[in-house]
């Protein structure tokens, strides 16, 4: 499980993130929710371990193992990856090399990117080119290759045509196991059983889109660098849409 204790970050001289303390169990899959620059982008890349995002407070636990001061490296090994919602560009780099090398040998690259649609693109270089939605497959891509313990998202809907958010949210959906049937035409899942999940994710979302994809089991707020709400993610996304997030700051006001 992911477990994380009184975390203080700090980006670029400014606090971000000044008391956040999280569990995520295993199987669960859990959605962020927050204003821009709240700090939602900072908490995942404090978990994943971002040099840039220095942890001033508090610790990170993975599995039973403190994992605060491993290198970003590291984490991935142990199992913990993230889709980032601006990733880079990479020149002289190939999809399918990078793909292979998330995959260490244990799946082949075609037949991962027959599932989302990217086969095409597997000789072209890591996201020079490409679309918003063709970039955020591309990053699923390589999420699944790795095929890591915990997920994060960093917004997987952002950018995405409403061609492609059927895709990008079902894929979501079968990485954390939910039982996602193919659609007519699609390969069937790479894995034989989805009975015992074990995946666990966390993922940003401004819209709600990826709720209607797949079950989450908790929501949360981030608000001015703290975690104000816990609850049904569906309800908080319906009072964010009618109260907005000032109601959060009531609530965080109230119970601080």
């Amino acid at each position: 499980m992911l477990v994380i204790e009184g975390l203080q970050v700090e980006v670029g001289g400014r606090m971000l993130l000044k008391r956040i303390d999280l569990e995520i169990k295993p199987g669960e899959t859990h959605i962020l929710f927050g204003p821009n620059g709240s700090g939602k982008t900072s908490l995942l890349m404090a978990i994943m371990g971002f040099p840039n995002y220095m942890v001033r407070g508090g610790h990170i636990y993975f599995m039973g193992r403190e994992i605060t001061g491993l290198p970003i490296h590291e984490r991935a090994r142990l199992g913990l990856g993230m889709s980032f919602q601006r990733p880079p560009t990479m020149h002289g780099l190939k999809t399918r090399q990078i793909v292979e090398l998330c995959a260490r040998g244990k799946v082949d690259a075609a037949s991962l990117a027959r599932r989302i649609n990217m086969e095409h693109l597997l000789e072209r270089e890591v996201n020079a080119g490409l679309s918003g939605g063709e970039i955020k497959r591309s990053e699923l891509l390589q999420l699944m290759a790795q095929d890591p313990d915990l997920l994060l998202f960093d917004e997987p809907e952002s950018g995405v045509d409403l061609e492609n958010i059927a895709l990008v949210g079902k894929t979501v959906a079968w990485m954390l196991q939910k039982d996602v049937e193919p659609a007519q035409g699609e390969p069937p899942p790479l894995r034989e059983s989805r009975r015992q999940r074990t995946k666990m994710g966390l993922i940003i979302t401004h819209t709600g889109h990826i709720l209607n994809y797949l079950e989450a089991d908790r929501g949360h707020v981030l608000f001015d660098g703290q975690l104000c709400c816990l609850g049904n993610p569906r309800e908080i996304l319906g009072c964010i849409g009618r109260f907005g997030y000032e109601e959060c700051l009531r609530c965080l006001t109230a119970t601080g």
